[in-house]
């Protein structure tokens, strides 16, 4: 059973804009928002992933 305190959020890509990655995180415990260096395979290279709220 998911916890209430969890959201689901998009991983952006900051060069390309493309939301490739969605997972879910603590809102009470991670207040900031998340940065993680991950593989965009648009441009085909690890870029940073900006967190985006999904709809």
């Amino acid at each position: 059973m998911a916890s209430a305190n969890r959201v689901k959020i998009g991983l952006k890509c900051v060069e390309c804009n493309d939301i490739n990655y969605t997972t879910t995180k603590n809102s009470k415990k991670t207040t900031e928002k998340l940065e993680l260096k991950k593989y965009c395979p648009r441009l085909k290279k690890h870029t940073v992933h900006k967190e985006v709220k999904l709809k």
